[in-house]
Formats: C-alpha cells, sequence, structure tokens
C-alpha cells in the first residue's frame, strides 16, 4: 500500500510555474483577442458578411459591379476615344468590323462601338439607382405608415397600391413619357432621364410597400417593440428605433434585385423610343439604334446586348447571395 503522507505531499505540491493558473494560457503566449478585447457575438449584419464572404457567387457579381461602377465613373481609364465623334476622319470608317483601332467596330457613324459602351454604362447604372432609390424610399414610407398605424390608414394606403400595382409596366410607361415629353428628348439628356426614373418608381413602388408593411405588421408585436411602448416610448421613436432598423433586410434585397431589372427596363424603354434617346449614350439606345443592321454588323448589337446582360444577372445573383445571408432559415 502507498503511503497516504506521500500522497497527499504529491497533490498539494505547487505547479511548476507558478503563474501558470490550470485552464488558462501562460503568461506571455497569445490567446488571440487584443488586451481588452471581448469575443462580442455578431448582429444580424455581421452574420450576414461572415456568410457572404464565403460564397463564391457573391464575390463573382461584387466584381462584375465593381466593373461596370468604375466604367461608369471612370470611363476615360478604359478608352480614349470620344463616344459621339467617328473614329478618324469623317464618315470613312463607318460600319467597319472590330479592329485593333476599335475593338467593337465602329456604327454607322463611325463612332466607336467599345467607348460607346464603355461611356453607356453611366447612364443606365444612373438611371437604375436613382429609380431604385426612389422606389425604395416612396415604397418603404408607405408601408411603414399603412403597417403602424393600420385601420382605415392602412386600408386607403393598400387599396392605392393596387391601383398603381395593375397598371401595366410598358403601357403606363410609354403613356408617361409621352404625356409629360412628347415630343422627344430633343438635347436635354437629363429631362428624359428623369422623366424615366420617374415613370419607373411611379410604376413599381407597391412592390416595396407590400414588402414593408409586412415586415411591419410582423415586427410591431414582438417583445421589444410591446416593451418599449410600455415604458413610454413614442410612435416616432419606436419607428425610426426599433421598426425600421428590423425590418429593412427584405428591402435591401429586394433593392439589390430591382437595380438589375432597373437596368434591364431602361433598355426596353429606349428599344420602344420611349425610354433614353440620343445624344444619351446607354447600352438601350445602342441596342434601339442598331435593330436596322443586324445583318450587316451584329456586333454593334452583340455587344451592348452582351454588357446589359451580363449587369442584370449580376445584380439579381447578388440579391440571392444578399437573400440567403439575411434569412435565418436558408443557412
Amino acid at each position: 500500500m502507498s503511503d497516504p503522507t506521500s500522497r497527499s505531499l504529491v497533490t498539494t505540491q505547487p505547479p511548476e510555474h507558478p503563474d501558470v493558473v490550470a485552464g488558462a494560457a501562460p503568461l506571455g503566449t497569445s490567446t488571440g483577442l487584443s488586451p481588452g478585447q471581448k469575443d462580442k457575438p455578431r448582429g444580424l449584419l455581421g452574420d450576414a458578411w461572415y456568410d457572404l464572404r464565403r460564397k463564391p457567387l457573391f464575390w463573382i457579381s461584387a466584381s462584375f459591379i465593381m466593373l461596370f461602377v468604375l466604367m461608369a465613373a471612370f470611363p476615360f481609364i478604359f478608352t480614349s476615344h470620344s463616344p459621339t465623334d467617328p473614329v478618324g476622319t469623317g464618315l470613312s470608317r463607318s460600319l467597319e468590323g472590330p479592329s485593333g483601332d476599335a475593338w467593337f467596330g465602329t456604327d454607322i457613324q463611325a463612332r466607336d462601338i467599345f467607348a460607346r459602351v464603355i461611356y453607356g454604362a453611366r447612364a443606365s447604372i444612373i438611371v437604375a439607382v436613382s429609380a431604385t432609390i426612389g422606389t425604395v424610399l416612396l415604397g418603404a414610407t408607405v408601408g411603414v405608415l399603412a403597417g403602424f398605424w393600420g385601420g382605415w390608414v392602412d386600408a386607403l394606403l393598400s387599396r392605392l397600391a393596387d391601383v398603381f400595382f395593375g397598371i401595366p409596366f410598358v403601357l403606363g410607361a410609354i403613356v408617361i413619357l409621352f404625356t409629360f415629353n412628347p415630343k422627344g428628348a430633343g438635347s436635354n439628356e437629363w429631362k428624359i432621364m428623369g422623366l424615366v426614373i420617374v415613370a419607373l418608381c411611379l410604376l413599381t413602388w407597391p412592390v416595396a410597400m407590400r414588402i414593408m408593411r409586412s415586415s411591419v405588421l410582423a415586427a410591431k408585436q414582438a417583445d421589444y417593440v410591446v416593451a418599449a411602448r410600455a415604458l413610454g416610448a413614442s410612435n416616432a421613436r419606436i419607428i425610426f428605433k426599433h421598426l425600421i432598423p428590423n425590418c429593412l433586410a427584405p428591402v435591401l434585397v429586394y433593392s439589390t434585385i430591382l437595380i438589375g431589372a432597373y437596368i434591364g427596363a431602361e433598355a426596353t424603354l429606349s428599344f420602344l423610343g420611349v425610354g433614353l434617346q440620343s445624344p444619351v449614350v446607354s447600352w438601350g439606345v445602342m441596342i434601339s439604334d442598331s435593330q436596322q443592321y443586324i445583318r450587316v454588323r451584329p456586333n454593334w448589337l452583340l455587344f451592348p446586348s452582351a454588357f446589359l446582360v451580363v449587369a442584370v444577372l449580376s445584380f439579381v445573383m447578388l440579391g440571392e447571395a444578399v437573400r440567403e445571408a439575411l434569412d435565418p432559415k436558408l443557412r
């Protein structure tokens, strides 16, 4: 049998390093945290970013979107040619094929198609982003008011949204643009761009309104809203402090997809002759101008259409990735 005294001596013997505590890292070793830093739990946006940065789909779509943004903001980085002046002298180089001087060829007025594609990103993105901001602001505001107040306010605003929701998009846009701009844009490019933005906002805001209204209806019954109301919080504080921050996720996802949809809508209206028009340079205007020369020079139609498709798909893929990241049920 072992001596109990020796056993007690072994168990009560001090550690070799007095600074080492059981279960703790020795002094001088790194624990991965800076002094004073705590391992705080991530919020909704933190979890979304943690999930997004592991998705190849997000990085591919974001890379294309950044490329288009650079094209719109700094087109001179990609080309030194003017989108409105002919290449060379006069119209001698009209309808040329792709070459070293004009990578995508030239159009009927001997203008560089590559330069026009680069500069065309600016008008398309400006219209799409501006219309998205206007649609989300208008629709979200009406949705918050309808969902929070309820009653006759909700009924009135919902019926108003149903009226606009029942208008066919293309027909409504044609009526609006022809009514307020019957003679065409002329040389005032900002006027027609503003009219297209207003038409897009007026015809699509009910969708954002319905999304925000449903989110507010679900959130205003939550415990944190009931507790804030019990503590005497005003309606304005409840709306801006609690409801809007917790109801923005579905609207943000919708707005991301909406940018791509508006790029395609602008091209559709321009192709029909009621959207952007010359001297505005956009992908839709180029597609509209090239329809008479498809058999002669298909490259005039091919390249702006390819950029348009890639831009729309990039925003749609980004919206899908953001939706999966913000929806806990899809993780």
